[in-house]
């Protein structure tokens, strides 16, 4: 692995992180549901969305299965860390298969 995408990993984690951060800091005193809570619980997946997308649209079939196979993970609204383990062992996996 490069450093340049060393750098991008840490930088969108970090950015993933000062978001929530924020996100309780601008509503620790607001009773956030129904819609809102909705659109809240939606946000991590579709940031794990946009961060691998761009692998999605530049590499290889493993690679583009297994982001398939963690879309349907996020869409089933597992936990993040539970959708995030999905998309490494199926990328993993895949790349043994295809190789």
């Amino acid at each position: 692995m490069n450093t340049s995408a060393v750098l991008a990993i840490l930088g969108m984690g970090i950015a993933t992180y000062l978001t929530r951060l924020s996100g309780f800091y601008l509503l620790r005193g607001l009773n956030v549901s129904g819609r809102s809570k909705a659109a809240l619980d939606a946000l991590p997946p579709a940031v794990l969305m946009a961060v691998i997308a761009p692998v999605i649209l530049t590499t290889g079939w493993a690679e583009s299965i297994a982001a398939a196979i963690t879309a349907v993970a996020a869409f089933f609204r597992l936990p993040l860390t539970v959708t995030i383990i999905v998309g490494i062992v199926s990328v993993v996996a895949l790349r043994w298969i295809f190789a």
